[in-house]
């Protein structure tokens, strides 16, 4: 069973008054099988919560378990997991064959067994007629799918995947993000894939974690944390283009934005005093003149959408067309609204969800 479990898990490095906390006490139950996406900006600490599962960082506090084992102390090797990398780290000099077999070859399993399990291996992941190449005779795609072999015939408990496709061009991203969910759904190993990109997050993920200066922000589905996030900094990253967050008081059915006029509400506000007012982009409409008077700066033109940018009581505001609707022009002012169930409401102190 790969089930695994973090229970407070910290990390900091040095000692002292000049220690450095970076993970800061994170808790997640990941069931067996399931497939959780570590996702974050650059420096949150995904990836260094993801070594200290694989066991190649120390762990400050906390605990975590694996398959009902804590591996606090644990070699790597001792811990049945199987990692793929950013750079693939195969051998050069070795053929595709002996890079998935060589693992295999150091526990000395035998020869036949090691046979079974590459061939299985390489027909799952379409490698069967380069299993004779060397790595210089692949392409990128080809080799990220040979350390996702080398992987698989461990046959792990866990798999572990540290931003693997961020090599990749785009075209190839999309095709290796298939192949992953494929694998996924045929061998059904639990699996944690660091990221910072919030479109493999989404995509991948049953459910995600959303990390953020070493703290865990939201854990949840994908459209669970996109249509609910936890705080600000969840519904700033997660989506393209991000949510608008608009400051200011609530004020009954008004909403008084900083420095400008009230915008009216469908609903009363949450409460009075200071708030952040949260919109998703595709779920602004064009409404009376009463509504929300957008003044347009940009538009953007994206194939099948616009995105209408400019300024909306003294702030940034985007909001997302169908191309095949008219577009607003530079300079103009377009009236806008929005449905109850689409307002998102924060505090403007700790950027936590405020529930209507």
């Amino acid at each position: 069973m790969g089930a695994i479990s973090l229970r407070r898990v910290e990390k900091t490095y040095g000692h002292g008054p000049r220690a450095v906390k970076v993970i800061h006490g994170v808790d997640a139950e990941i069931a067996d099988g399931e497939f959780i996406v570590i996702v974050g900006p650059s420096g949150c600490g995904k990836s260094t919560l993801l070594r200290m599962v694989a066991g190649l960082e120390e762990i400050s506090g906390g605990e975590i378990v694996i398959g009902g084992r804590v591996v606090n102390g644990l070699e790597p090797a001792e811990r049945d997991i199987a990692m793929v990398f950013q750079n693939y780290a195969l051998y050069p000099h070795m053929s595709v064959y002996d890079n998935m077999a060589y693992g295999l070859k150091i526990k000395k399993v035998p020869v036949d067994e090691i046979r079974r399990r590459v061939d299985k291996a390489a027909k799952i992941l379409e490698l069967g007629q380069l299993l004779q190449r060397t790595p210089r005779q692949l392409s990128g795609g080809q080799r990220q799918r040979v350390a996702m072999g080398r992987a698989i015939v461990r046959e792990p408990q866990v798999f572990l995947f540290d931003e693997p496709l961020s090599n990749l061009d785009a075209k190839l991203r999309v095709q290796t993000r298939l192949e992953i969910q494929k694998l996924h759904a045929e061998l059904g190993i639990t699996s944690l894939f660091v990221t910072h990109d919030q479109v493999e997050a989404m995509t991948l993920a049953q459910r995600m974690i959303v990390m953020n200066a070493g703290l865990m922000e939201q854990i949840g589905a994908p459209e669970q944390v996109y249509l609910r996030p936890a705080t600000t900094f969840v519904a700033s990253f997660i989506g393209s283009p991000p949510m608008n967050l608009l400051r200011g008081r609530g004020d009954g059915r008004r909403f008084v934005c900083d420095g400008s006029d009230a915008l009216p509400l469908p609903v009363t506000a949450p409460r009075g005093g200071e708030l952040i007012l949260g919109v998703r982009p595709e779920h602004v409409e064009p409404g009376q003149d009463t509504g929300w008077p957008l003044h347009v700066e940009v538009v953007e033109m994206l194939g099948a959408e616009r995105l209408v940018h400019g300024r909306l009581a003294g702030q940034e505001f985007t909001w997302r067309i169908d191309a095949t609707l008219p577009a607003p022009h530079a300079g103009q002012t377009v009236s806008l609204a929005v449905t109850p169930e689409h307002l998102h409401w924060f505090d403007a102190a700790g950027g936590q969800r405020v529930e209507p």
